[in-house]
């Protein structure tokens, strides 16, 4: 029994040695400076033309903000708001009004998810795409504005405007 506990234990430290030659540096796919700022200044641009009043914001694969664009005259709440609604949809990989949808399906199962910091049920955020991989995500917030109506259909419109423009340089 002695002798079988140090051939294990002489085995896994062989192996070891094995294990830390693993990779060590990851490649990680994200969204590109330039392409956030395109996508940023598209959504602006088609919430302007329709009206609306709005912070966009752009994060990359890790969650860090890329881009915040904010029109005059937005209101304080909706830099929070752009923000999470980017979050939700990077982190569950889906659109957040869908996230919304099934979390309210699910409830009162689903409010661990709800209690979690940066999480909305809101429409306006999507995630942004190449291939299968999400490389960042859109959030939009504001175009309710004085109208006192859900504006996560208008905010919808305007990110899918914003990955509408980029969406050549997304690939696969």
């Amino acid at each position: 029994m002695k002798y079988s506990y140090w051939i294990l234990l002489a085995t896994a430290l062989a192996a070891a040695p094995g294990a830390a030659s693993a990779q060590a540096v990851l490649t990680e796919r994200t969204i590109s400076i330039a392409a956030a700022m395109q996508a940023a200044t598209a959504a602006l641009e088609q919430c302007r033309k329709d009206g609306h009043i709005v912070v966009v914001t752009v994060i990359d694969h890790a969650a860090r903000n890329k881009v915040v664009l904010s029109e005059d005259g937005v209101r304080p709440h909706a830099f929070e708001h752009a923000y999470r609604k980017a979050f939700t949809a990077l982190t569950y990989r889906t659109p957040s009004v869908e996230y919304g949808k099934r979390a309210a399906a699910n409830f009162p199962a689903s409010i661990g998810g709800l209690n979690l910091s940066h999480i909305t049920t809101a429409g306006g955020g999507l995630p942004i795409r190449a291939g299968k991989d999400v490389i960042g995500a859109i959030g939009i917030s504001g175009s309710a504005g004085s109208q006192g109506i859900s504006g996560g259909v208008f905010d919808d419109k305007c990110a899918q405007a914003g990955i509408d423009r980029i969406a050549a340089g997304l690939g696969g």
